[in-house]
């Protein structure tokens, strides 16, 4: 087996050069040192523990948190070519038993397992027979008190490691650790003086927004309708809350599903994997979805709820963009979030001093939904990364995408309603003394008599609501943390009503993103991916990512050659599916007259670029009397090409006779239906001439009769 890291990396995925770190982290376990990775979800983590896995002897443990995420996994890894395994709950005994059999036969390269499964003393007994060359880690935070995603079964890790006769190599990985969080996984896995490596945290692809006092369902609508057809993740803090979203949702015509510990596993199951293999579009759930998903085309992320803490919340927001175009991560944040937020941490955690814990890291959220500094700064550097520019251009606070509204009349209005109700009651109390309801609680309390009763009658009830929690939010209102929170001025409320202070409202503008693509042609790729996808029961993304499909479609690439230099494509992958994709290209280049180049691959990144004197080279070997069969063979390349090749050279006036490829007998007819036809497209006019003339003759008499036009 070839054993060069970066061979390897081309030949199973697809890429010529390793993202920032992964080199130096895939080296360090070649080198047989323990190694802990801190790198950002979509940054390539598993790459640097599957390479070594390929590169070295022995077999390569993988320890794994969720079902959902080694099935994934597995399923990338075969259809490149890997031979990788997984032994869950889901499979039968007799299965479980094939999977060993197969890792001791030397045949499984990667076997993924729940940390759980090392407390079985049939697999701890199994497992001793294998040469185990490295036990990786996944989801390392996981191990950590301090982590957001506290798994008691991680602390058997390090005892069954102890246990095996001869220690492997150990590397463990995670996208969210705090320096504190750091320390404690270090040594709670029992690393032997690892080399540490953080690659950042920084996502540059991810546009982060937090939107204040707007009411979260209209916004989203909104959002959806400018961005239709985009495959997403709506996160909401409850059950109740993921099912009313849900339903309006549906009622609006959306392709939409939801998650949650409340449905059967079955339906969990059938909503999970209608969201992967793309049959619906958006996915509403509570945090329980989400973890072990690894599809890499979520264009957007957006929280009903203020998450509990920053780690989740970027481990959740991560999840948009993993293949690298550009996404959205967008936080609602409401008056009631944190009481929402508080409530929950004091009803699922009995310790009192994991509830300190967790309380501090929600007042650490709160600032993030409350700061008017850049969004990017305040993640990066609450992970302990220093960011220095204050300006990052790719977040709300740091954009012009809105338009600030005044509201302080509007806002004394409530203000004044809340200090005539002695600061004594709720939200949905004071909306409806200022709208002027009637019900009974009003009346009993004579509140119909105040002042500020019916103040803002011309207003919903819910846009009065929303207005209120937006003053939470902003701490012109404080909410107390009682079981029946109340409403209390702050200090900033004063100011408000002595007229010193404006209260200003931010509108965030929602535009429509645009793919920086032939979309004609993506929307023809991915109609095929999806045909290949259920042919082989696997997510479209197995096939190929959504970011390797804009690359075919940037560079139109019509040969094997080509097809090879674009980043995500492989020699196992291209077996199996270049072809296919090509053949479409090379249709849809045909068809609308389009010229695909060779591609290069710069030293410094696997983009492909345009290699701009490559038609020089076809030029000269026709003048020296070569046919274009013989110069695609010699090139290596179609003969499609090195006839746009030609009409390149001529575009540019180069010497070249374009009349040798138009038969004499046809050109008239040729140009009549250029005339007529238009210049667009190939395909109409090649089928309305006779049928021995060839594409070449077509693209030489548009391309002369455009030249023709332009010089008059």
């Amino acid at each position: 087996m070839d054993i060069n890291p970066v061979n390897i990396l081309k030949k199973y995925f697809g890429y010529s050069t390793f993202r920032e770190g992964q080199e130096n982290i895939i080296n360090s376990i070649l080198n047989g040192k323990d190694t802990f990775a801190i790198m950002p979800t979509g940054g390539g983590k598993s790459i640097c523990y599957q390479v070594p896995a390929l590169a070295m002897d022995g077999i390569t443990i993988v320890i794994s948190p969720l079902i959902s995420l080694m099935k994934d996994q597995v399923d990338t890894l075969k259809s490149s070519g890997v031979n990788a395994a997984f032994i869950n709950s889901t499979l039968s005994s007799k299965e479980v038993n094939q999977v060993i059999f197969s890792a001791i036969s030397g045949h499984c390269k990667l076997l993924y397992v729940a940390p759980e499964r090392l407390e079985q003393d049939y697999f701890k007994n199994t497992v001793k027979s294998l040469n185990i060359s490295m036990v990786a880690i996944d989801e390392a935070h996981c191990v950590s008190q301090w982590g957001h995603d506290f798994r008691v079964s991680y602390k058997r890790i390090a005892p069954f490691i102890e246990s095996l006769d001869k220690r492997p190599v150990v590397a463990a990985f995670t996208a969210t650790a705090t320096p504190k969080v750091k320390n404690d996984i270090i040594e709670l896995l029992s690393l032997n003086s690892p080399n540490t490596f953080i690659t950042g945290f920084d996502r540059k692809n991810l546009f982060f927004s937090v939107i204040r006092n707007e009411n979260k369902l209209d916004f989203i609508l909104r959002y959806l309708s400018k961005n239709a057809g985009d495959s997403g993740v709506i996160y909401a803090a409850t059950r109740k809350e993921v099912d009313a979203l849900y339903e309006k949702l549906l009622r609006n015509g959306y392709s939409v599903g939801r998650y949650h510990a409340g449905l059967s596993d079955d339906e969990r199951s059938k909503m999970q994997d209608d969201f992967l293999y793309d049959d619906i579009k958006i996915m509403i759930a509570t945090n329980a979805f989400g973890m072990g998903i690894d599809k890499s085309n979520v264009r957007f992320v957006i929280h009903h709820n203020m998450p509990k803490n920053m780690e989740s919340y970027y481990q959740e927001a991560g999840r948009a963009g993993r293949d690298g175009e550009n996404s959205e991560c967008i936080l609602l944040f409401g008056g009631q979030d944190i009481h929402i937020q508080k409530f929950l941490i004091q009803q699922s955690i009995p310790s009192y001093e994991r509830q300190r814990i967790e309380l501090q890291k929600l007042n650490a959220m709160v600032d993030y939904c409350r700061t008017t500094s850049c969004l990017r700064k305040f993640i990066l550097n609450y992970f302990g990364e220093e960011y220095e520019k204050d300006n990052c251009a790719n977040c709300s606070n740091c954009t012009n995408d809105s338009e600030l509204v005044d509201i302080t009349l509007e806002a004394q209005k409530i203000l004044s309603c809340v200090y005539r109700m002695n600061q004594n009651y709720g939200v949905t109390l004071i909306s409806e003394v200022l709208k002027g309801s009637k019900n009974q609680r009003i009346i009993r309390s004579n509140f119909e008599n105040l002042s500020t009763y019916g103040i803002m009658s011309e207003y919903k009830l819910k846009d009065i609501t929303d207005l209120i929690n937006g003053l939470i939010a902003d701490q012109y209102l404080a909410m107390t943390e009682s079981e029946y929170p109340v409403i209390k001025l702050t200090e900033k409320s004063y100011s408000v009503l002595k007229g010193s202070e404006k209260v200003m409202r931010k509108i965030i503008i929602v535009k429509e993103k645009t793919l920086s693509a032939d979309k004609d042609l993506f929307e023809k790729l991915k109609a095929l991916r999806r045909e290949l996808a259920s042919m082989e029961h696997v997510p479209p993304y197995i096939i190929f990512s959504d970011a390797v499909l804009v690359e075919m479609c940037k560079y139109y690439p019509t040969t094997k050659d080509n097809m090879l230099k674009l980043k995500g494509i492989g020699e196992i992958k291209y077996d199996k599916y270049g072809e296919k994709f090509q053949a479409v290209i090379t249709d849809y280049v045909e068809e609308n007259n389009i010229v695909s180049q060779d591609i290069i691959i710069t030293n410094s990144s696997s983009t492909g670029s345009t290699k701009t004197k490559t038609h020089l080279i076809t030029l000269d070997l026709y003048k020296k009397g070569e046919s274009l069969k013989s110069i695609a063979k010699e090139r290596n390349l179609n003969i499609n090409t090195i006839q746009e090749h030609l009409i390149r050279c001529a575009e540019e006036g180069l010497a070249i006779n374009l009349d040798n490829f138009i038969p004499d007998e046809y050109a008239d007819l040729i140009y009549t239906n250029i005339k007529k036809l238009g210049t667009a497209k190939l395909k109409p006019i090649k089928e309305a001439l006779p049928p021995d003339v060839d594409y070449m003759a077509i693209k030489a008499a548009i391309c002369k009769y455009k030249l023709k036009n332009t010089a008059s």
